[in-house]
C-alpha cells in the first residue's frame, strides 16, 4: 500500500530544552504567546497527533500547513482526515533522534505497525517547520522499510544521539555543504580526495548495503551506484549534520537524507534513508524539497 502520511506521530515526545523563549502573536488571529521553544511545539503538536486531538493540533498549526511528502493532501484538515488510518493499522512512532537547527526540527525514527507506509517496520528522516509566530508551517519527510543489520552489524538507527560540541554546529554544516558540492559537481579525483579528507577510515556505517570505514563504502559503490545531483538543504545541531539532496540510486530518481556525526573535523558516522521521488499518484505539486 502506498503511503497515506508520514508525519512524525509521536507520544510521550514532550522535550525540555533551556533555550530562550519570546513572546509572539498567532496567525488566523488568535492571540498566542510563544511561551516554548519549536522542540517543545513540535513535541506538543505531535503528541497531539498521536492522541488524535485535533483541537489541539489547530492551535499549533496552521491550517495552510505545507506538505511535502507527496502522497498527503497539503492542509491541516485533509491531514486531520487521514489520522483514523493510523489508529486502524496501530501504527505508531518510536523516536530515536531529535534536534532543532533554527525554525527547524529533525527528527529520525522508527514506525512500527507501519504497513499503511509499506512494510511492517519503517525508517524515516523528518523535518518541520516552525513560523515565526510559533506555529508548525511545513514538513517534510523520507522513509525506507526497516532492514537487517549490514556487514557490521549496524542497524539504520543504532548508535549516537546526543549532540555535542554545540559551538561547532556551523563550522560543521559548512564542512558538509562543501563535501557535498565537491561530491556532485567535482572530477571522480576530486571526489575520491574530498571523502578521503572528510571521512575517518574506520567510521562507523549504518547503510545497510554497506560496512564501516572507506573500504567498506568503495566496496558497496559499485553496487549501489549513489549519485547526487543537488544538494537542497543542510541542518545541524552540535557534531549532527543533516543534509537533504537530489540524485539518483541505481538509476532510479531518489531523494538522498545522509546523517553525519563528526568528531575533530572528520565524519565518524554515518546513517540514511533514500526513497524513489514517484511521479504518479501524487496529492499535491508541493515536491519533496522546496525549502
Amino acid at each position: 500500500m502506498k503511503k497515506v502520511f508520514s508525519v512524525l506521530v509521536l507520544a510521550g515526545i514532550l522535550i525540555s530544552c533551556n533555550t530562550s523563549k519570546t513572546n509572539s502573536t498567532s496567525t488566523n488571529n488568535q492571540p498566542k504567546t510563544k511561551t516554548m521553544n519549536n522542540k517543545e511545539i513540535v513535541g506538543t503538536f505531535l503528541g497531539a497527533v498521536a492522541k488524535q486531538d485535533a483541537e489541539t493540533m489547530r492551535k499549533y498549526a496552521n491550517s495552510d500547513y505545507i506538505q511535502h511528502n507527496p502522497f498527503v493532501p497539503t492542509g491541516l484538515e485533509p491531514f486531520i482526515g487521514l489520522l483514523p488510518v493510523l489508529k486502524e493499522h496501530g501504527t505508531y512512532a518510536e523516536n530515536v533522534r531529535f534536534f532543532q537547527d533554527g525554525n527547524y526540527v529533525f527528527m529520525h525514527n522508527i514506525w512500527h505497525n507501519a504497513k499503511p507506509f509499506g512494510a511492517d517496520q519503517m525508517v524515516a528522516f523528518d523535518i518541520i517547520r516552525v513560523d515565526e509566530n510559533g506555529k508548525v508551517a511545513e514538513h517534510w519527510d523520507a522513509m525506507m522499510p526497516q532492514t537487517p543489520p549490514n556487514a557490521s552489524g549496524r542497524t539504520l538507527t543504532d548508535g549516537e544521539k546526543t549532540a555535542a560540541d554545540l559551538d561547532k554546529t556551523e563550522a560543521n554544516k559548512t564542512q558538509v555543504k562543501a563535501l557535498f558540492d565537491i561530491l556532485i559537481n567535482g572530477t571522480q579525483e576530486e571526489a575520491g580526495a574530498a571523502v578521503m579528507a572528510n571521512f575517518d577510515p574506520n567510521y562507523k556505517q549504518h547503510n545497510p548495503k554497506a560496512a564501516d570505514g572507506l573500504e567498506g563504502f568503495m566496496n558497496a559503490l559499485p553496487n549501489e551506484q549513489w549519485v547526487f545531483t543537488k544538494q537542497h538543504k543542510v541542518l545541524g545541531e552540535g557534531n549532527f549534520v543533516l543534509s537533504i539532496s537530489e540524485g539518483t540510486h541505481k538509476g532510479m530518481h531518489s531523494v538522498f537524507y545522509d546523517l553525519l556525526r563528526l568528531e575533530n573535523g572528520k565524519i565518524v558516522e554515518h546513517w540514511d534513508v533514500i526513497q524513489e521521488i514517484p511521479t504518479e499518484g501524487l496529492a499535491h505539486n508541493n515536491g519533496m524539497f522546496g525549502f
